[in-house]
């Protein structure tokens, strides 16, 4: 069993150094019902759990000849045999299996359990194409800026030297303040530049839901209208002592007809009887699936109204707080992070969310730190010195590093760093 889903696995791999450019809800399409879908169509294609698909009673014609006959061909039921009442009294013994009348009867034709395999494949790679094509228009700058710092905050143990676990690497001190260098560099360039990322990703979002609608309708389509009620009467069925609803869209036996020529070269009809053993997995994996994309369908809808939340309230500086926050738990100063909201478009603040969601506390700190020093408020003084005075709990610059120090020169460009007034903590000698 193992070995028949081995080829799922690398999708339900938990990877500590995975870069996220996404959420929950993109997930839930493109990777949870991605491998339910795969999961079914290998469980209909195996026959270690079901044996053969379709077996077929005949007295005239082999077995072998009216199996592959009557799976290639639709198998039927008669209509006026879906009665509770001669299937309590044992008239029949399966719903719709009885004697009839070709040219009066009505009858109801089963023939798409032979496409449920390539449906079910099928569907699996449309759930998976916005993902891909987000990640396409995303083009991976994310992962280039945060790549590796997961473990940043063990930086400070490292001083000048990595650490590599496995495939977790801990970068050093003078890594971590270069890639921060390069992740205020990108901050700068893309809120100059950058204006197509965030509706791209409200695009990918969008299709998740049109896409998972598409798929409902092609679903009861494919069954004949039965998958919009399918969840509902299998759970009445559950409850009352009547004909189970499944029985009559996956019917687990079915009639079919043969013809062949007999010896004298007259035309022989041969009635069969025919037992469905595909049609047991069928049904459970269809309840499931309307289970799954209700549960999906309701998500998928709160998950945009999120988004459009995003739209509308992303320079709130309350909103961009708690959204950051949601991404992973950690403060952020309220005057850096208002600094910096205040010159994003959606599409900046959206990688800044990222941001926060692949980087530690400590890192996402010193990048707000730099990317509010590049913003002067036109209302009062932007230099740095007087706003460490006008915020007590702003963090003490005394333990500013070669990545920090180099914003005071930028604010004095006249002051030569000998000349930088002293604080606590801070040295400064005439350079000899």
């Amino acid at each position: 069993m193992l070995n028949t889903f081995s080829s799922v696995r690398q999708y339900l791999k938990f990877d500590i150094t995975r870069v996220i450019i996404d959420n929950i809800v993109f997930k839930l399409h493109y990777r949870w019902t991605f491998v339910i879908l795969l999961v079914a169509t290998l469980l209909i294609t195996s026959r270690q759990y079901i044996g053969e698909h379709i077996q077929c009673i005949s007295d005239a014609v082999i077995a072998p000849v009216i199996n592959t006959f009557c799976f290639f061909t639709p198998t039927f039921t008669v209509v006026k045999h879906y009665n509770n009442t001669a299937l309590k009294n044992g008239e029949i013994f399966s719903p719709g299996i009885g004697p009839f009348n070709q040219n009066e009867d009505k009858i109801k034709r089963h023939g798409y359990y032979q496409w449920v395999p390539f449906v079910l494949f099928f569907q699996a790679l449309c759930f998976y194409v916005p993902h891909f094509l987000w990640k396409k228009w995303e083009g991976g700058r994310v992962k280039a800026l945060v790549f590796g710092l997961r473990m940043v905050g063990l930086t400070k143990y490292l001083k000048n030297d990595s650490l590599r676990i496995g495939k977790l690497n801990i970068p050093s001190m003078a890594e971590a303040d270069e890639r921060i260098k390069d992740i205020r560099r990108t901050m700068i360039d893309r809120m100059r530049l950058n204006q197509s990322w965030g509706a791209h990703l409200v695009f990918a979002e969008v299709l998740n839901l049109v896409n998972l609608l598409l798929q409902i309708t092609w679903t009861n389509r494919f069954l004949a209208g039965e998958f919009l009620t399918l969840g509902p009467k299998a759970l009445h069925s559950r409850w009352v002592d009547e004909m189970n609803a499944l029985d009559i869209v996956f019917p687990k036996v079915t009639k079919c007809k043969f013809f062949k020529f007999g010896a004298s070269g007259s035309l022989q009809e041969h009635d069969t009887l025919c037992v469905m053993a595909l049609n047991i997995m069928n049904e459970k994996i269809y309840v499931i699936l309307w289970f799954w994309y209700a549960f999906l369908l309701i998500v998928t809808v709160l998950g945009l109204v999120w988004r459009l939340l995003t739209l509308f309230f992303y320079k709130n500086l309350t909103f961009t707080r708690w959204s950051l926050y949601w991404a992973k738990p950690g403060r952020v100063d309220e005057n850096e992070i208002s600094a910096v909201i205040d010159k994003c478009n959606f599409s900046n603040w959206m990688f800044l969310f990222f941001l926060r969601t692949n980087l530690s506390e400590f890192l996402f700190k010193k990048i707000i730190y730099h990317l509010a020093s590049e913003f002067p408020d036109p209302d009062r003084d932007n230099d740095i010195n007087a706003y460490r005075d006008r915020a007590p709990h702003y963090p003490d610059i005394s333990g500013l590093d070669t990545t920090d120090s180099p914003l005071l020169h930028q604010r004095h460009p006249s002051t030569a760093p000998h000349q930088l007034p002293s604080t606590s903590g801070i040295s400064t000698k005439q350079p000899v």
